[in-house]
């Protein structure tokens, strides 16, 4: 039997080329505790997932990041939040699936850094 060493997903990266302007839209935008930060990284908290804003070390890694989904219960209600917040968004939540009587809700916005991330619920129909 093989046995899965990986438990979790504890820190996410996200590359940035404004630390301060980054730090700012996810603090005071998004709303997330910021824990600590130096002249090139932040480190904020995100309901036990640690996300880490960087500068690029070299050149190589200075890119757009993954598509981070943060996860609301109501996604209306944290849409016109953020909206309210100046968060740009590129569409208005919308049902991605239905399976079995769970909705699975997104709406996708971009971050101070033009990285696009978005908004995630499942809801009980």
């Amino acid at each position: 039997m093989r046995t899965n060493t990986i438990q979790k997903v504890g820190q996410i990266g996200v590359p940035v080329k404004d630390l301060e302007k980054a730090i700012s839209f996810y603090k005071n935008q998004l709303g997330l505790p910021l824990l600590f930060s130096t002249d090139s990284m932040a480190f904020f908290e995100c309901n036990g997932l640690r996300l880490l804003l960087s500068l690029p070390e070299k050149e190589e890694f200075a890119h757009s990041s993954s598509v981070i989904y943060f996860q609301v219960e109501n996604i209306k209600k944290a849409y016109e939040d953020l909206i309210d917040k100046g968060v740009s968004f590129i569409d208005e939540p919308h049902v991605v699936a239905k399976i079995g009587d769970t909705e699975t809700w997104m709406t996708f916005f971009k971050d101070s850094e033009d990285n696009t991330h978005a908004l995630l619920c499942e809801v009980q129909i």
